[in-house]
């Protein structure tokens, strides 16, 4: 059963991966604070469930949805910066959220996170087994990379690509980049949202921890080496170095006294 965790967490990762790879890697703006969207996702849709009673699937829609909304009010303000400003703000998003967490008992429940979480429940099927989870992930990374395909073969995935090639070209085409940058973060944070309302329903806790400044680096790390602007690369990155941690963690240690 561990390599199917392994593999459970692959997928959340290539989620994770694939929606930052819309805006690194199609739109050409650096950010480094997704591991907020992640989290907002997460403390969505285990809200919804444990408090408003909503299902799993219409949770897991709803925390798309509010991660997105929060998308739209970071991108808005945000992409009137450019370069290195409009990354520093996306960082201190994500230090800002992190802080949110950590204080904001009454709701977050602060360091001691949330525990207990449901698991997901389909329509009256219950996935309970680890095989039933990575069937589940399965299907949500088909449907992410099946999505993302239909996006970036029309109209707006095209306009995505031009402002990365050259924005003032793209403008001069009659392009609307800063509604087609703002539409990119929202449906960005919209995918990172619902990775983060599987990971909460798979782990059954979560905490500030899951959520900090470091996932947002694992994610570039992951596009770095699997590569950027297509859909395979985020992928490969994400399997690879989930992987590469896991065969280091069974390695013999030897120790050498002196």
């Amino acid at each position: 059963l561990y390599y199917i965790q392994v593999l459970i967490f692959i997928g959340i990762y290539s989620i994770l991966a694939l929606s930052l790879n819309l805006l690194n890697g199609y739109v050409g703006l650096l950010s480094i604070g997704h591991a907020a969207f992640y989290g907002i996702g997460a403390y969505a849709s285990a809200k919804l469930v444990m408090e408003a009673g909503l299902p799993f699937p219409l949770a897991m829609l709803g925390s798309g949805i509010v991660a997105g909304i929060f998308g739209y009010l970071i991108a808005k303000p945000t992409l009137r910066l450019s370069g290195i400003y409009m990354t520093l703000a996306t960082l201190g998003f994500n230090m800002i959220f992190f802080l949110v967490l950590q204080n904001w008992m009454s709701f977050t429940n602060g360091p001691l996170g949330i525990m207990d979480i449901p698991e997901p429940d389909i329509f009256g099927y219950p996935i309970e087994t680890r095989a039933q989870y990575y069937y589940l992930i399965l299907l949500l990374v088909w449907l992410t990379i099946v999505s993302m395909h239909r996006l970036m073969t029309c109209r707006f995935g095209r306009a995505l690509v031009g402002i990365r090639e050259n924005e003032l070209a793209a403008e001069a085409m009659g392009v609307h980049t800063t509604r087609y940058k703002i539409q990119a973060f929202v449906l960005a944070a919209f995918y990172a949202g619902i990775a983060g309302s599987y990971y909460a329903h798979f782990v059954k806790f979560i905490s500030p921890d899951s959520f900090y400044i470091y996932e947002s680096f694992i994610l570039l790390a992951m596009l770095a080496f699997g590569g950027q602007g297509n859909l395979i690369g985020p992928v490969v990155g994400a399997a690879v170095l989930i992987i590469i941690p896991e065969v280091f963690r069974f390695m013999p240690v030897s120790y050498t006294h002196l």
